[in-house]
């Protein structure tokens, strides 16, 4: 819970105001049954209506002045409250967005979703609840007996006996319903985890006819959820009946007792009245301990959680040292130098002592079968990732001691699969370049060959694009991630499988607009002969080892491996390439 005094600590005025306002609003409540007490004594009781006029007058305004603090109160922890959760969104959503990606990769989506969402706003509400009831209803429990034993301390004592027994049975509710809740929030993640999976793979879904085996998947979760729900719930709403059953007892005591007393003179009826009137208010006041615990309950398993990614250790988070879309200021000379990487509780490693250097301008292709390393290769010249050992260099600067800002801002990177935000062709290409011309838009899409596909919508660049670009193709997506790319004018190109639903010529020209580019160093993952014949240098991998490297002549003539491959295509690129022609004339 040290996360929540954090926050909560730069709203400490608001937080000391609201306060403030319920311990009069308080007061003015302690105030009511004593001031009744005394109408009933001295004023009905010796039918003296002067008394009855003055003190009720004195009753009406401390109401008052309780409702207007309650309000005031209220106003004020509400604002502090939302302030904090807005607060915790913040400093989450920064946390992951600073993260390595190694240290990102420990979250589940689903769960950071959660955390950002309903973690945070049950810290949210358990800061309200604790500024107007959580110190009201100790403070308010407290009064009560002090004051009841004030009025008349026989009877007060059947209060004070009743108090510590619930107290003590509340802090065993409040541990044991902690455990619950931290489930609880588990099991939501997960269930969340199956609806990401279930509405991104919709298609999939249905193609395949898993419709039936994915809902039972789902009414899984969710009952797991239910019953983890259920455990808990059953567990804090019985706190409500035992103390209202055990308070409502000591009431059943004192108006017996207090008959006695009243009948022997000891007491009168004013102070029964206002013994009653006090153990009533306790009696609201530990039956609303049901909810508090309910809610400080759920907000440490939030807390835990929350904690869990802002205290991510800080050797796992690079920092970012700039803006990821800065000018570019190196030079696409690369290098790889021995380097060697395992990921996070990897057995083997995913790249051993690889070593190869692409000169600025020059295009680079990366061939290997799955698995072999070649997405591991480009995440580390992202620094997504650190080798192990070795160096990997961009402009002869070693990328750990390059600003984080200044690597990026000159790297464009199309990943494997086609990402696209929500808006227009326009915003998705500009995306890369937030002060990007029309001009550069247009240029950029020119490059990417994806132009006049977008000229043939009814609102060209203006075309809104439905949820991650479901609208379009995947050739027009991945053409339209190149475009993105390129707006930037990077000196490195990190081009990750990210043609393979491209049509020979259609990637023939792609091919043909990059080794336009002035000076940009082209990285290319492929599977396609006809894309890594006119690499300037191809780099053939095989289980995260370097097999060869050299032209596409040098490589046909001395690795039969690559021979074996340039093979099996060059038929089926032989019919692909007469069917394109086909289709063009």
């Amino acid at each position: 819970m040290r996360t929540f005094f954090k926050f909560l600590g730069k709203y400490r005025i608001s937080a000391g105001m609201a306060v403030g306002f319920m311990l009069i609003e308080l007061f003015a409540e302690l105030l009511q049954p004593y001031l009744i007490s005394i109408i009933i004594d001295k004023g009905i009781a010796r039918q003296d209506l002067s008394v009855v006029w003055l003190w009720g007058g004195v009753l009406a305004l401390a109401a008052l002045a309780a409702f207007v603090c309650g309000i005031l109160s209220s106003f004020v922890s509400a604002h502090a409250s939302q302030s904090l959760g807005y607060d915790v969104r913040e400093a989450l959503y920064s946390k992951v967005q600073g993260m390595a990606y190694a240290a990102f990769n420990r979250f589940a989506t689903s769960s950071l979703i959660t955390r950002l969402t309903n973690d945070a706003t049950q810290l949210q509400d358990v800061v309200f609840m604790g500024l107007r009831f959580f110190l009201r209803m100790p403070l308010l429990v407290v009064g009560s007996m002090i004051m009841a034993l004030t009025v008349d301390a026989s009877l007060g004592l059947l209060l004070v006996v009743t108090v510590p027994v619930l107290v003590l049975f509340v802090i065993w509710v409040m541990r044991k319903a902690s455990a619950l809740f931290r489930r609880v929030q588990a099991r939501l993640d997960t269930l969340n985890g199956v609806m990401q999976e279930n509405f991104t793979g919709m298609r999939l879904i249905r193609i395949f006819v898993r419709r039936k085996v994915e809902g039972e998947r789902f009414d899984r979760r969710g009952r797991e959820l239910m019953n983890s729900s259920v455990s808990a719930m059953q567990l804090t709403e019985f706190t409500q009946p035992f103390i209202l059953l055990l308070m409502n007892a000591g009431i059943i005591a004192v108006l017996w007792f207090g008959h006695q007393e009243i009948d022997t003179g000891s007491a009168s009826m004013g102070q029964v009245v206002a013994i009653v009137n006090y153990s009533l208010r306790t009696a609201v006041a530990m039956s609303m301990l049901g909810s508090i615990i309910m809610t400080v309950s759920r907000a440490r398993a939030s807390a835990q959680r929350v904690e869990e990614v802002l205290f991510t250790e800080e050797k796992d988070a690079l920092a970012t040292g700039g803006d990821a879309s800065a000018a570019t200021a190196l030079d696409g000379d690369l290098a790889f130098e021995n380097v060697t990487f395992r990921y996070p509780d990897a057995g083997a490693p995913s790249l051993e002592d690889v070593t190869f250097g692409v000169r600025a301008g020059q295009t680079a292709a990366i061939m290997g079968a799955t698995g072999s390393g070649k997405t591991t290769l480009m995440q580390l010249i992202i620094r997504f990732y650190e080798p192990d050992s070795g160096v990997v260099r961009v402009g002869g600067e070693d990328v750990r001691e390059v600003d984080l800002g200044t690597l990026r801002g000159s790297i464009g990177y199309v990943p494997q699969e086609a990402l696209l935000f929500t808006g227009t062709i326009r915003d998705n290409i500009a995306w890369g370049k937030e002060d990007a011309t029309m001009e550069e838009i247009v240029e950029a899409a020119e490059s990417a060959q994806i132009h006049e596909t977008i000229m043939k919508f009814p609102d060209g660049y203006d075309t809104q694009l439905g949820q991650r670009g479901v609208n379009l193709s995947g050739g027009q997506k991945q053409r339209l991630s190149i475009a993105r790319a390129l707006i930037r004018k990077p000196a490195i190109l990190l081009l990750d499988d990210s043609m393979s639903a491209l049509d020979t010529r259609t990637e023939a020209a792609v091919m043909q607009a990059l080794g336009r580019l002035s000076g940009t160093t082209t990285l290319l993952i492929t599977q396609k002969i006809s894309a890594a014949s006119k690499a300037d240098l191809i780099i053939l991998l095989d289980d995260g080892r370097m097999l060869a490297q050299g032209s596409h002549g040098q490589l046909l003539a001395t690795e039969s491996l690559y021979r074996a491959i340039y093979e099996s295509q060059s038929g089926e690129e032989a019919a692909a390439h007469a069917t394109d022609m086909a289709s063009y004339k």
